[in-house]
């Protein structure tokens, strides 16, 4: 088939479903905006990429503002344009769209559409809702009627695709609600590229670095923002601050990330280190550097929504310490396989406790790091889930 993928973060785990789908035999189009402030996750070509494989970074003038809502607007409405152009160039058998903003998904659907090229909408995020909890909180009336358009534009967009993948089967009784067809639905959990994560020693380039070998590391990699209660880092770092052989490790930008910045400055916190993000190749030897892996979901996530850097955590065999509501399929997954702890994201002095537990538990935690990895070998393997895009893609009218 010729398909065209689009991912607009550019993810490491949709480049490759991209690039397997490529060696099948597929005539893959991977569409993606390089502007995001972070490095994308494996899209630079590689010698042994297939020939049928389609690398098209969709560039915006200037950087993504994440965080200036006006132009975030205007860019994703470029981008969304850009994005439309080149599917109509492309000119594919299907479509499969994943992390993309509603004003993207809007304009590339909606080219689907007019080409008559079947659409598979790939769900990681209830985006309609968080867009309507964000904004009526900053914009009360205002916010309120515009999270109420973009709650309906998705779940109109869900109805028009002809297949919606999910990666949680927590999403099926809102869309059934919203009127989308069961028959149309199928579960995909996400994944994390084990095959290009491998298991490094703690001694590597990166830890020698930043002076981490000796240390004892708790690591944070990925966005941050003030709903992700960078209050449980900055006490963190505070429990530990008399101890010298303690470092905590964040990788990260965002509202957040300026606010522990800001503490940093006038609290004695020279083992609290704030780095930028590291390109996806370098990750195996940050999650190697790490004794505990941290990630914070904010509280109204719920069920609708898996941080793809937990996936990733569990393929670096360390246990994981998680901040998220106990009903998300990642808090359910570390206890499940006991890869890790989980509190509530806003129980401050338990995320401390248990940091603190894990830290003192050095048996504990290889049987916990060991649990993640195998967890993740067993999962995560590219194969079976290409098989399952396969057949989601061969179900699609002709």
């Amino acid at each position: 088939m010729r398909l065209f993928l689009h991912d607009f973060t550019a993810y490491a785990y949709p480049t490759q479903l991209a690039r397997e789908l490529a060696r099948r035999g597929h005539e893959v189009t991977f569409a993606y905006c390089p502007s995001n402030p972070f490095n994308p996750g494996g899209v630079t070509p590689r010698p042994d990429d297939p020939e049928t494989l389609r690398l098209l970074p969709l560039a915006l003038e200037e950087p993504l503002e994440k965080f200036n809502f006006v132009k975030r607007f205007r860019q994703e409405n470029s981008f969304g344009r850009m994005v439309a152009r080149a599917l109509e160039e492309a000119r594919p058998d299907a479509v499969l769209s994943s992390n993309a903003p509603l004003d993207v998904q809007r304009r590339l659907l909606r080219a689907a559409r007019q080409m008559d090229v079947p659409f598979v909408f790939w769900l990681q995020d209830i985006i309609g809702i968080a867009t309507h909890r964000l904004l009526r909180r900053k914009l009360p009336v205002a916010g309120e009627l515009i999270g109420r358009y973009y709650m309906a534009l998705e779940a109109r967009m869900l109805r028009q695709s002809q297949a919606v993948v999910m990666i949680t089967e927590d999403f099926r009784p809102l869309l059934a609600q919203w009127g989308v067809a069961d028959e149309r639905m199928t579960t995909i959990e996400n994944w994390a590229p084990i095959e290009e994560i491998p298991l490094r020693p703690r001694d590597n380039a990166w830890s020698r670095a930043h002076e981490a070998v000796e240390t004892f590391n708790f690591v944070y990699a990925g966005t941050m923002g003030m709903k992700h209660n960078p209050e449980l880092i900055l006490r963190l770092a505070r429990h530990f601050r008399d101890r010298e052989d303690v470092r905590v490790l964040v990788l990260t930008q965002g509202a957040g990330s300026d606010w522990l910045a800001e503490r940093k400055k006038h609290e004695a916190l020279p083992h609290l280190h704030l780095l930028p993000f590291e390109p996806f190749e370098t990750m195996p030897d940050v999650l190697a550097t790490a004794d505990v892996l941290v990630a914070v979901l904010e509280p109204d996530a719920g069920v609708f929504s898996v941080p793809s850097k937990v996936l990733a955590y569990l393929c670096g065999g360390k246990p994981v310490l998680l901040a998220v509501p106990p009903e998300n399929l990642a808090a359910r997954i570390v206890v499940r396989e006991e890869a890790g702890a989980v509190v509530g994201p806003a129980d401050v002095d338990g995320f401390v406790r248990a940091a603190t537990v894990l830290a003192g538990d050095a048996a504990g935690r290889t049987r916990r790091g060991r649990n993640a990895r195998a967890y993740a070998e067993q999962t995560f393997p590219i194969g079976h889930i290409a098989d399952r895009f396969e057949r989601v893609f061969a179900g699609l009218r002709p």
